[in-house]
């Protein structure tokens, strides 16, 4: 799981609080309770790709220009995975994180979005150790990416909470639900425009 927790001292930019709250509540989510649509469409608006993850949010899971859009997410990961430049010795990370690319796009594929969100968020974890190596472990991460790019940080902020949509989902969610569809969607839909 991504580490992240912002500090203490650590504040959300103001224009980014509200999403970020309604989508991820500090003091979670009421029994029966979970993240509604329009939450996190507006979470998708703070990270600038609003327009076009309403488009694919409103589009068919079996349309065609959906597919055409998760092959699109695939080409760019793929692409964003082998262009980063690594150590040596994390090449196998690279090459372990590829491999898995293809099995994450079969269980989204098979509508199981829970499982999706768990390859997720361990794809994020491997994809922010690529990017930025050791200090993705560290637990001021968020808050370091929110230093380098607001929208960035709130990305990595959005990875860092898919545990808890997760164990959320355990208590409350389908696992073919449409809200977890809008939380991955969410994320694929940001790495593809990255």
């Amino acid at each position: 799981m991504l580490k992240g927790s912002p500090s203490v001292n650590f504040s959300i930019p103001s224009e980014y609080r509200r999403a970020t709250e309604r989508l991820f509540p500090k003091d979670g989510f009421s029994k029966g309770q979970k993240p509604d649509i329009k939450a996190v469409s507006e979470f998708a608006k703070s990270l600038g790709i609003g327009v076009e993850y309403q488009r694919l949010l409103s589009l068919d899971q079996n349309s065609v220009e959906l597919r055409r859009f998760l092959i699109n997410f695939q080409n760019n990961i793929n692409l964003l995975i082998r262009k980063t430049w690594v150590e040596k010795s994390d090449e196998i990370r690279k090459d372990s994180l590829q491999d898995v690319i293809p099995l994450f796009m079969c269980t989204i594929e098979q509508a199981d979005y829970c499982k999706a969100i768990e390859d997720f968020s361990r794809i994020l974890d491997e994809l922010a150790y690529l990017f930025f190596g050791i200090q993705s472990e560290k637990n001021d991460f968020t808050e370091y990416t929110f230093r380098i790019d607001a929208q960035m940080g709130l990305f990595w902020l959005y990875g860092s909470k898919l545990e808890f949509l997760i164990e959320l989902y355990e208590k409350n969610i389908d696992s073919s639900d449409k809200i977890l569809w809008a939380v991955l969607l969410l994320g694929l839909c940001y790495l593809t425009n990255f």
